[in-house]
C-alpha cells in the first residue's frame, strides 16, 4: 500500500483540517467533532445537512458552502458517522426555519442520521429527510435496503441548496428534494479496487483484464464482472440500465453527471461524457447542462459512474441558481 499518510488512524481528522485550511473563505471545521460547516451562517433560511463515511471526497465537504449545504458530517472511511457528530453538525446550523438532512441509502447512515434528527426534534428543531437511492444496479445490497444513493446525491444538495437560499420554506425545501429524488438515475463501474487506509490491502480482487459493472462507492463487488471493454460499450452498458429504469423518452431534458471514482483520469471521463451525449442524442433527449469530473470518489478506485437527472422548469431554474462551494461552483 502506497499512500501520503502519517497515521492511519489520523487520516480523516487531517483531510478535515487540510479541507479547511485549503477552502477557509468557504468553510470551516467544528472544533471537537468531525463536521466542517459553512463558514458565513444564514440564520434566515432552512439549513441542510448531509454527510457519510469519509472516502468519497469530495463529497460531502466539499459542497458546503452558498447554495448547497450548510454543513457536512465525515465517518470514519467507509463508515457512518455517529449520532453525536450528526447531532453537533445540526446543533450548529439550526435555525428556526428547519433542518432538512440529506442521507444516501446506506443502513448505517439512515439509522444515525434518524436518531440524530429524533434528539434534535426532542430539543425543539424542525427536522425533514430524504433519502437518497438512485443507484440501478441492486434493489437490495450488503449495506442497504433498497436502492443505494451514490453521486447524484450532489444534485439533490444543489437542488435543495438551491431552494433554501431562495428563502423556501421547510415544506418546500424538502418537496423539491425529493422531486429531485426521483428524477435521478445512476449507474457505475470499476476497474480496480480501492485500498482502505486502516486496512491496508484491496477490497476485492480484480483481474487486469477485467472489470465489476454496477459496484457501489464502498468497495462492495459489483453485479456483474466481465472482461475490459471499449470505453463506448461501457457507457452503453451503464446508460442502458439507466435509461431503463425512469424511463427516458424522446423530448425530455436531462441534466448529466460523470463522475470519477477517484482513480480515472479527466481524459477517460470525457471519453465517456462524448458517448453518453451521443446516446442522449440518438434518443432525442436534450442535455441541458452536463458536468464531468470527480464529485463522489471510493479513495484511488478506478472507474466512473454515470448520472441522468430528468428535469422540468422549475428543476432547470434552481439548477441554475450560483452556488459556491469548494467543489462546486457556477
Amino acid at each position: 500500500m502506497k499512500k501520503i499518510i502519517n497515521d492511519p488512524q489520523r487520516t480523516v481528522a487531517e483531510m478535515l483540517e487540510g479541507m479547511a485550511f485549503a477552502h477557509g473563505d468557504l468553510i470551516r471545521k467544528l472544533d471537537n467533532a468531525s463536521v466542517l460547516v459553512r463558514k458565513a451562517k444564514r440564520p434566515d433560511k432552512v439549513a441542510l445537512i448531509s454527510g457519510g463515511g469519509s472516502g468519497h471526497e469530495p463529497a460531502h465537504g466539499g459542497f458546503v458552502g452558498r447554495g448547497m449545504l450548510d454543513a457536512a458530517v465525515a465517518g470514519e472511511v467507509f463508515t457512518s458517522p455517529t449520532p453525536d457528530q450528526i447531532i453537533a453538525g445540526i446543533n450548529h446550523i439550526k435555525t428556526e426555519h428547519g433542518v432538512l438532512m440529506i442521507v444516501k441509502n446506506y443502513s448505517g447512515d439512515v439509522m444515525n442520521f434518524d436518531m440524530a434528527g429524533e434528539m434534535a426534534e426532542m430539543d425543539g428543531t424542525r427536522i425533514a429527510k430524504v433519502v437518497v437511492n438512485d443507484d440501478v444496479a441492486v434493489e437490495n445490497s450488503t449495506y442497504t435496503t433498497g436502492r443505494r444513493g451514490i453521486a447524484g446525491t450532489v444534485f439533490v444538495h444543489k437542488i435543495a441548496g438551491a431552494m433554501a437560499e431562495r428563502g423556501g420554506s421547510l415544506e418546500e425545501v424538502l418537496r423539491v428534494a425529493l422531486k429531485t429524488n426521483a428524477n435521478i438515475r445512476s449507474k457505475g463501474m470499476a476497474l480496480t479496487p480501492c485500498v482502505v487506509p486502516a486496512v491496508g490491502r484491496p477490497t476485492f480482487e480484480l483481474a487486469e483484464e477485467e472489470m465489476e459493472i454496477g459496484l457501489g462507492i464502498h468497495g462492495e463487488p459489483g453485479v456483474k464482472r466481465t472482461k475490459i471493454a471499449p470505453a463506448d460499450e461501457i457507457v452503453d452498458a451503464l446508460m442502458d440500465s439507466i435509461m431503463r429504469d425512469l424511463p427516458f423518452r424522446s423530448g425530455d431534458e436531462v441534466a448529466v453527471l460523470v463522475n470519477g471514482l477517484g482513480g480515472t483520469p479527466l481524459m477517460e471521463l470525457y471519453i465517456m461524457a462524448r458517448r453518453v451525449g451521443q446516446r442522449c442524442a440518438s434518443a432525442g433527449i436534450s442535455v441541458y447542462r452536463a458536468y464531468v469530473k470527480e464529485f463522489m470518489t471510493s479513495l484511488e478506485m478506478a472507474g466512473a459512474s454515470i448520472t441522468l437527472f430528468k428535469l422540468d422548469d422549475e428543476l432547470k431554474s434552481l439548477l441554475d441558481d450560483p452556488a459556491e462551494t469548494p467543489a462546486f461552483t457556477q
